[in-house]
């Protein structure tokens, strides 16, 4: 299909189509961690977006049909890292193994939740509200703690990792 040539589609009966349209947006690339039973586990996720400023907040949304759903959908709480465009290899050992996230740089929070080190910006959460939406659960974070270093993010787009270099 040419840029600029809209097709029409039933999003509920053309699934492949609604999930490639969905892939048309360029979105960063994030981590969410939590402990569990098993110790820490790991998700990657592009479903983040900012809430509030007052009182802090941040949204992400894991999907109901992951192995991992159940560590994450109700856990009090996490922590959402914003990956550096040189941690695709991070993405790819926590997408084979929900605990590979103990084999890779990291340190434990002061409230206890693993943080991947050399991530761009990281949020540690509280759970603050959680709510159903089809597939998926919109997990709400109140942000207690967040850190920020520069550098260029890992990108997601058309179902392929990608760098964005952003010149200011």
């Amino acid at each position: 299909m040419e840029a600029g040539t809209l097709q029409s589609f039933d999003p509920a009966a053309d699934p492949a189509s609604f999930r490639g349209a969905l892939g048309s947006f360029v979105t960063g690339v994030t981590v969410v961690t939590t402990d569990s039973p098993e110790g820490p586990v790991g998700i990657v996720a592009n479903s983040f977006a900012s809430v509030s400023l007052d009182p802090p907040m941040v949204l992400w949304s894991p999907a109901k049909s992951s192995s991992r759903f159940d560590h994450f959908a109700a856990a009090p709480r996490f922590v959402i890292h914003v990956m550096a465009a040189d941690q695709r290899d991070i993405c790819a050992a926590i997408i084979a193994s929900k605990t590979a996230v103990a084999d890779i740089p990291m340190e434990v929070s002061s409230c206890g939740m693993p943080v991947i080190k050399g991530a761009l910006a990281t949020f540690e959460c509280e759970l603050a509200a959680s709510h159903d939406a089809g597939d998926h659960v919109i997990v709400v974070g109140r942000v207690t703690k967040a850190h920020h270093a520069g550098g260029e993010p890992l990108a997601f787009h058309a179902g392929s990792y990608g760098a964005v270099n952003v010149k200011n």
